[in-house]
């Protein structure tokens, strides 16, 4: 059996993609002109999600998971939940402008559970398991990273906190 913080670990990480996803897909049904950016990283929150579960199914058994996938600090994981759901509160009461969106979803994609799992996936992994996941995301590119090209080949305006990431 899974020990408690484990499965809180990963049933807070499955629901920090999931957030994550629901907030691209709002901004997908707002943003006619950006639709299908919004739509591609809503679909790659929701495979991240995917990994995740697959994650806990094989690793239940045994009480652990893979070093490094997830975030080590619960709250912070929690806190960033409930953040992404006031924002989909947020924003489905009041549409944000374009700038505002694609600036709320780089701050998102630099936060530590996102960080953190993009590290997981770029580093050099020695056991099947890891190099397997590393494959099947091999197609899920750096997130903020293609957040700041796009909004540079849109024109839209990257927030002074965020220029030095991009």
């Amino acid at each position: 059996m899974m020990n408690d913080k484990l499965s809180s670990m990963l049933n807070n990480s499955i629901l920090l993609e999931l957030n994550v996803g629901k907030l691209y897909r709002l901004f997908y049904e707002t943003f006619p002109d950006h639709k299908k950016f919004w739509w591609q990283l809503h679909l790659e929150e929701e495979n991240h999600a995917s990994l995740i579960r697959s994650i806990k199914e094989h690793f239940e058994p045994i009480g652990k998971a893979p070093d490094d996938l997830l975030s080590s600090n619960l709250q912070r994981l929690q806190d960033s939940n409930a953040t992404i759901i006031s924002l989909i509160d947020r924003y489905t009461e009041t549409a944000p402008s374009a700038e505002e969106a694609f600036n709320v979803a780089l701050k998102l994609e630099l936060t530590a559970g996102e960080i953190h799992y993009q590290d997981f996936m770029n580093k050099d992994q020695s056991s099947i398991l890891n190099k397997t996941f590393q494959k099947l995301n091999q197609d899920d590119k750096n997130h903020a990273a293609r957040l700041c090209a796009y909004m540079e080949h849109t024109n839209i305006a990257i927030n002074d906190e965020f220029k030095e990431c991009c």
